[in-house]
């Protein structure tokens, strides 16, 4: 067994006002396009004493450069899961074994204009696009699958264009 903490980590479902979902291309995995892995959903850590509902909102400001959007629904779990063994050590700057995250679904308020992943000198993802939400576990790097699927069949009452 590893002996290292999970990170405490918050994650954003963002749904757009026709019910898809916004999903984007992390930049630090290379892949050709429509290749499955390198696609996720805005996710990152809990700062001390930061409440989840205010770091959601705050991650999606830092990584995705737009803080247009309301909170509409919270999974009731806590989802946990473990890196793949080549990566212990040396993603999430080598200090976790995974991620605990509690999940939150989210209504896009701004236009596209709005999102900017050149926000931050650094930016985590190169490319973004929305989807529907059912085909989120197939484009997630395969240790995030099983999250993704509760996702999607927990979320999929928001993803009826407009409805909260």
């Amino acid at each position: 067994m590893i002996d290292l903490p999970y990170r405490n980590n918050v994650g954003a479902v963002l749904f757009d006002r026709r019910g898809k979902v916004f999903v984007a291309r992390r930049a630090d995995l290379p892949n050709a396009e429509g290749t499955p892995g390198g696609w996720q959903l805005p996710q990152g850590g809990i700062d001390a004493n930061e409440d989840p509902r205010g770091a959601v909102l705050r991650e999606l400001a830092e990584e995705i450069g737009t803080d247009r959007a309301v909170i509409i629904g919270e999974h009731p779990d806590w989802f946990t899961y473990d890196l793949p063994p080549e990566l212990i050590g040396v993603a999430l700057g080598g200090r976790f074994r995974g991620q605990r995250q509690r999940w939150f679904a989210l209504r896009f308020t701004g236009e596209d204009a709005d999102i900017r992943l050149d926000a931050d000198p650094d930016p985590e993802f190169d490319a973004w696009r929305w989807v529907a939400l059912q085909s989120l576990p197939g484009l997630a790097v395969p240790f995030k699958h099983a999250i993704y699927q509760v996702l999607a069949r927990d979320f999929a009452r928001f993803a009826t264009p407009g409805e909260d």
